[in-house]
């Protein structure tokens, strides 16, 4: 984004990989700031049935929808916009076409414009948090972003990864699981959530922070803007164009159901419900 007394630019970069981006996503300028871009990671969920060959999940016919953490990171950022603290924000999603969809929905949401990063077939089959990291991080540059907001983590796979390697390729500092968060000049408070109790920081921008449950409550798309969204700008770009490999170091040796439940017995007496437990060896 370009900044004199406001800025004029922000981007959120929404990445989402099939149903919930299953297996990752499917998550930038100097002392004096010219732009500020905040990116925006999302990602989807799904009721998930493993493939037959155990390689992975099903994801054809799945409808994208954007992951709750991420929902509030776009949330976020148009909520920064309407102070008049930035001027643009822009929703990028790493994915196949159908991910254009979530896309909409955050421009649905008051995005100004989307980027869609286009992976496909077994890339896409494979993209984990290292590439869609290299990604976002090639993007913040290219759009000389200030604030990359993502969500904390994805609800499928959970690695809580992609925004803390996106601020480390970055040379970035980062505010994670934050449930607060006010911009203020050049530098950014962040109240995040540990686990005793709450942490606050400040940052210097540009920096990275990552969207926890509490930040903020995102609003329900309006009809006007669902048609208005239809307008928006979509800009279609591969990984290639950005200097980014997405090839994978890792392998999924098989992926497996877990095991159904056992049918649970009543019993009438604490003796009886010994006696069981006896039977059972959990005692």
């Amino acid at each position: 984004m370009h900044r004199s007394s406001e800025v004029k630019h922000v981007a959120s970069y929404l990445n989402t990989r099939g149903c919930e981006c299953f297996g990752q996503p499917c998550e930038s300028h100097c002392p004096v700031l010219t732009d500020r871009t905040i990116h925006v990671q999302l990602k989807t969920f799904i009721k998930i049935r493993v493939k037959p060959d155990r390689t992975g999940v099903v994801t054809d016919g799945v409808k994208h929808s954007m992951n709750p953490f991420c929902e509030i990171a776009v949330e976020e950022a148009i909520k920064l916009k309407e102070k008049k603290l930035v001027k643009e924000v822009v929703a990028v999603s790493c994915g196949p076409q159908q991910v254009q969809e979530t896309i909409r929905t955050a421009l649905a949401m008051g995005a100004d414009r989307g980027i869609h990063v286009e992976v496909s077939g077994k890339d896409y089959e494979t993209l984990g948090p290292l590439q869609v990291s290299k990604i976002f991080a090639a993007l913040a540059k290219k759009e000389q972003a200030d604030l990359i907001i993502l969500g904390k983590q994805a609800i499928d796979d959970d690695c809580n990864q992609t925004g803390q390697i996106t601020a480390a390729l970055l040379d970035w500092p980062q505010g994670t699981f934050a449930s607060e968060m006010t911009l203020e000049a050049d530098k950014l408070k962040v109240v995040r959530e540990v686990d005793g109790g709450l942490e606050t920081i400040k940052i210097n921008l540009p920096a990275v922070v990552t969207a926890d449950l509490r930040l903020n409550t995102p609003r329900y798309a309006t009809l006007p803007n669902i048609m208005k969204a239809k307008k928006k700008k979509i800009a279609n770009v591969k990984p290639a164009d950005l200097g980014v490999d997405v090839c994978s170091r890792l392998e999924v040796l098989k992926v497996d159901e877990p095991p159904q439940r056992q049918a649970g017995v009543k019993v009438e007496t604490v003796d009886d419900l010994v006696g069981k437990l006896k039977e059972a060896g959990r005692v």
